[in-house]
């Protein structure tokens, strides 16, 4: 057995062979300030060579300041500290999602595993294991997503000397291609829409392409008939927490913006505002808005309208319009692809649907610009041709 040999310097340290076989060198990284008593931390390793050469590691980051004590904190003690004290400057529906994560993925695969000990080839694993069990490359992705942001607080404290998820291969997410609503399809679902109770709501989503959550969100004081204009700020959105309902959140990217659409939407608000006003006198004192305040969309006693209900009469309309596989969403999609191959330009589009950057809508219509790069390509043929120019010229 080796014989123990101590130094009490810092950066110092010991080797010495354990009774169950293992070995271990004792380091001194540094003193109590209130005692003045050294502190000592263990490093283990199969071999000797091995725990000399952190050893010597370990005693080059004291000298070098970048010593970070391993810690004891298992991965499962860490995400819950994280998502109880570094995840308040996020909206709730984000919340429910991390935790949901963290509960059904990370922990079972990662939790008893300290957080020191976790090391690449672990977490790559876990995500390989995620895609032969058949979870989609987006929810892997997610699941990457929570967990390396855990990881770089924990970095951040100092509690890891690096986040070694940064280093790992995640599988290709295949953007799903868009639906929209060709013209034959939107005359169809227009259709059988005439006299449906949200007939209004379905047609100003159509037309001006904004989210589901965003329309039932909208209230009249932002809606400027004098302006022609749309003000969306905030979107309805349903807790996921049990017993608890509805509430105002911000938008998706933290960005109001300001619409203007075309002026039979407007036409179609102020019917629909009419109309909305009537029926409040008809019902008198049962109106009541819930504490949301005067929505455009609205119950038959002005409550707030929900998101199961609103989804499942649209399927049912897209239905009997023959087109039963469309989405809500397909209407937003629908109204960019419209507006684009009309010849909007893709900034006033993206500024209209709300996307962070305009890259971000090129992205998701790129088979719409392609489209229109070739009726532009077309058009200069027409010009180049219009102002006599002949082939062979030079």
């Amino acid at each position: 057995m080796a014989r123990k040999k101590g130094r009490g310097a810092a950066g110092g340290g010991s080797i010495r062979q354990r009774a169950d076989g293992r070995w271990e060198a004792r380091i001194t990284v540094g003193r109590n300030p209130a005692t003045g008593k050294q502190i000592q931390k263990s490093i283990y390793g199969v071999t000797q060579r091995e725990v000399r050469q952190k050893l010597q590691r370990a005693a080059l980051e004291i000298d070098e300041g970048t010593y970070t004590a391993p810690s004891k904190t298992t991965v499962t003690e860490w995400m819950q500290v994280w998502l109880a004290e570094y995840i308040g400057n996020v909206k709730p529906f984000t919340v429910h999602s991390y935790e949901v994560q963290v509960r059904t993925h990370i922990v079972p695969a990662l939790g008893a595993v300290a957080l020191s000990s976790l090391t690449a080839p672990m977490i790559q694993r876990f995500y390989n294991n995620m895609s032969k069990d058949g979870l989609s490359p987006k929810t892997i992705k997610n699941v990457h997503g929570v967990l390396h942001r855990a990881l770089s607080q924990a970095v951040e404290l100092g509690i890891l000397r690096s986040n070694p998820s940064e280093v790992c291969k995640l599988p290709r997410v295949e953007r799903r291609e868009i639906q929209p609503l060709d013209e034959e399809a939107i005359s169809a679902f227009l259709r059988v829409l005439r006299g449906h109770p949200f007939e209004t709501l379905y047609k100003v989503d159509l037309f001006t392409g904004m989210r589901q959550a965003e329309l039932l969100g909208l209230a009249w004081d932002c809606v400027d008939f004098k302006r022609g204009t749309i003000h969306i700020y905030r979107q309805l959105q349903k807790s996921k927490t049990k017993g608890e309902g509805y509430y105002f959140a911000p938008l998706k990217n933290n960005k109001s913006r300001t619409i203007t659409p075309a002026p039979t939407v407007m036409e179609l608000l102020q019917a629909h505002r009419k109309h909305q006003l009537q029926n409040r006198l008809l019902v008198g004192s049962k109106w009541d808005d819930g504490g949301f305040g005067e929505l455009v969309f609205t119950n038959e006693l002005g409550g707030h309208l929900v998101h199961g209900t609103v989804y499942n009469q649209f399927k049912r309309l897209t239905a009997q319009a023959g087109i039963p596989s469309a989405r809500f969403h397909d209407l937003r999609h629908s109204y960019a692809v419209a507006a684009l191959q009309s010849g909007d330009d893709v900034k006033t589009v993206q500024e209209n649907l709300g996307h962070h950057t305009a890259a971000f809508t090129l992205d998701v219509y790129d088979h719409v610009t392609e489209r229109m790069k070739r009726e532009s390509a077309e058009r200069m043929e027409r010009f180049i041709q219009g102002v006599g120019i002949s082939k062979g010229s030079k």
